[in-house]
């Protein structure tokens, strides 16, 4: 019996109907069925989805494995039970819910075999308006470095491994994780591979974000994300040895999994749980977190984690209720130095060191912009566009060797206009244009992060430094507490799409561009109709 090119892994756990689209992607895939060995596992499920996969069985005898097995609480046990009965020369995660392009494992299994490589990467897109970053797909790369590039925030587990790479290392997946089990695997594999190697040209895997949002990954609660935080830390600095490849990874760990244990929502917790979350924050930040990482991290997380650190759970409190309830606090400038003067700054009965809230080396605080005002308008030019109304808490951009604040949906830049300027800070005025964000945005649709940057550095100055998004300068608009216009349906060509406003509960503000299909407005009606019901 021949060795198929790759043993696709399926972990299941009621993912109807979703899961009937995953496995048509699969039996359609070019490579061809003789190359394929399709592993799928039952995790349990309640709904039909151990039925669907037995149908697929009986239709495809010779492709599929099926496994029926009681609940294990999460992904990481059927992978590992996946397996160890894969027999395939690589191996390659398809999320039940998901679903690939036709020609994506005959190009990745090509590439892999042109190239040497042990992991490979091809772009990924959101489908539903789920959020995939797309900086480690700007381009092919053959021999991509984990530690000089976007990679490590990119450790979703949708990639193609070798299969012998991980036999030999037995990489696993840690069954005690809930959640995030794939990170520390494909952080290993890609720390242990020889190459890997990233393919940008075609749509290889779609990443759906399910209408009713019910995978446990979307209703993980906050000690569970605490935990994995820990755990993937700790693996970490057992992984890689101290140093800049270590930092490289710790970053991207700081700046979203443990940054998001303190984000807006941190203030709608019980009081007890919020003091667990200090304390476990506080104590990863104090352990892991470095000057050099702190140094690479956004000013807003930054001061975060500081006062984490070094304050009690009263002054964490403040400094997130200042940027949900209020924004940004104004900006002290002394001896050449920038502090935020968050509530706790040089407040004597706090005891808060001073580094907690400086900015001086932070160009994001300049880029700082709270919104407040958001609506749809018609402008000079007949278009409809998204006008932002946003203040950045630096008055004099210029002193910060700055010379303008530029801001942009991900790919699609906005026209912004200083509109004011006090002693407190300064006013813009922000449009995107409608028709350019739906002209950017793939047909499965799409969410994209409004970011700004604060343009023009002065290179004699040590104000240089490259934020954790990437960009120097870079950070999230936030718009809390903010009335929502209403969503505006747009017509290009035959199609017509909603663009919506949304915050998440970080507050940033994010723009949602959706194609509206009869089957995502029979989603909507039905939602419609479920709250009238309950309400």
């Amino acid at each position: 019996m021949s060795v198929p090119d790759v043993s696709i892994v399926v972990p299941v756990y009621n993912t109807m109907p979703y899961l009937t689209q995953c496995l048509n992607s699969l039996v359609e895939q070019t490579i061809g069925r003789e190359r394929l060995q399709i592993v799928a596992v039952d995790d349990g499920s309640t709904d039909r989805s151990g039925a669907e996969l037995d149908r697929f069985a009986q239709r495809y005898p010779e492709l599929f494995t099926v496994i029926h097995q009681a609940n294990s609480g999460g992904p990481a046990g059927p992978c590992n039970r996946a397996l160890d009965v894969a027999t395939g020369r690589y191996v390659f995660f398809v999320g039940a819910d998901d679903h690939l392009g036709p020609d994506a494992l005959r190009r990745l299994v090509a590439a892999a075999d042109t190239y040497g490589s042990d992991v490979v990467l091809g772009r990924v897109v959101g489908v539903n308006s789920r959020h995939i970053y797309q900086d480690i797909f700007a381009r092919d790369e053959p021999d991509l470095d984990l530690f000089d590039s976007p990679l490590p925030r990119s450790l979703a587990n949708t990639k193609l491994f070798r299969r012998e790479l991980l036999e030999r290392h037995a990489i696993r997946y840690p069954e005690d994780m809930r959640i995030g089990s794939d990170l520390p695997f494909t952080l290993e594999a890609c720390y242990r591979a020889g190459r890997i190697s990233v393919l940008a040209d075609y749509d290889y895997y779609f990443a759906v974000r399910r209408f009713s949002a019910t995978n446990i990954t979307y209703l993980s609660r906050h000690l569970d994300r605490l935990r994995t935080a820990e755990t993937i830390v700790a693996f970490v600095a057992k992984l890689i040895e101290p140093g800049p490849r270590r930092d490289a990874v710790l970053l991207r760990r700081f700046d979203h999994e443990v940054a998001r244990l303190l984000e807006d929502d941190f203030l709608l917790l019980d009081r007890a749980l919020q003091a667990q979350l200090h304390e476990g924050v506080g104590r990863l930040v104090a352990d892991h977190l470095s000057e050099d990482i702190a140094a690479e991290l956004g000013a807003e997380t930054r001061i975060r984690m500081a006062v984490a650190r070094d304050g009690g759970l009263d002054d964490l409190l403040a400094v997130i209720r200042q940027d949900a309830r209020r924004g940004a606090p104004g900006t002290l400038v002394e001896d050449g130095r920038w502090y935020a003067r968050y509530p706790g700054f040089r407040d004597p009965g706090r005891g808060l060191p001073d580094s907690c809230f400086e900015v001086t080396a932070h160009p994001d605080w300049a880029a700082r912009l709270d919104a407040t005002g958001l609506d749809w308008e018609t402008d000079e030019r007949g278009r409809r566009v998204l006008t932002i109304t946003a203040r950045t808490p630096v008055a004099d951009l210029s002193a910060l060797g700055l010379d303008r604040i530029a801001v942009s949906a991900e790919e699609v830049p906005a026209e912004v206009k200083v509109v004011g300027s006090d002693e407190t800070g300064t006013t813009v005025r922000i449009s995107f244009a409608a028709a350019e964000l739906v002209a950017a945005t793939a047909a499965t649709g799409r969410r994209r992060i409004v970011s700004s940057q604060a343009g023009e550095f002065d290179a004699t100055r040590a104000l240089g430094a490259v934020s954790a998004t990437g960009a120097a300068g870079a950070m999230a608009v936030r718009a809390p507490a903010l009335r929502h216009p209403k969503p505006l349906v747009l017509r290009r060509g035959a199609r017509f799409f909603a663009l919506t406003c949304t915050v998440e509960g970080s507050g940033r503000l994010m723009i949602s561009v959706v194609p509206l299909t009869p089957q995502r407005v029979s989603a909507q009606v039905r939602r419609i109709l479920r709250r009238r019901r309950a309400g």
